[in-house]
């Protein structure tokens, strides 16, 4: 056991993140490429899979933000594009958003419905 904490820098897409990726989750998986599409091998923003004639693009992302609320937007307003542009970038066109919100007890359910609007 040490005495290391997770920084910001691990989720800020430089060399600290892709050390933390290849060192810790990498590892754990043995499947990690699949026959025609593009999966976590190849460390992109999102992944492939093949189902008949069609490819299909999947991604999910994760967000914290202080504030959640900022000029011109909010959390619930990043997530959402961060993921269409995540498939995007991909060459999908997006059809669908999968969603996965954690909210904390003693959050404001007006705020929660602000963000779930925007």
């Amino acid at each position: 056991m040490t005495d290391e904490f997770v920084k910001l820098s691990h989720g800020a897409g430089g060399s600290t993140e892709d050390t933390l990726i290849h060192e810790l989750f990498l590892k754990l998986f043995e499947k990690r490429q699949t026959r025609d599409g593009i999966a976590l091998d190849a460390l992109d923003d999102g992944a492939s899979i093949r189902i008949g004639e069609y490819e299909v693009i999947l991604s999910m992302d994760g967000h914290t933000v202080d504030p959640i609320f900022f000029p011109g937007g909010d959390l619930g307003k990043l997530a959402v594009c961060g993921a269409v542009n995540d498939t995007a970038v991909m060459g999908a066109e997006p059809v669908a958003i999968l969603d996965s919100i954690i909210v904390e007890e003693g959050f404001l359910m007006d705020d929660l419905r602000r963000i779930v609007s925007s």
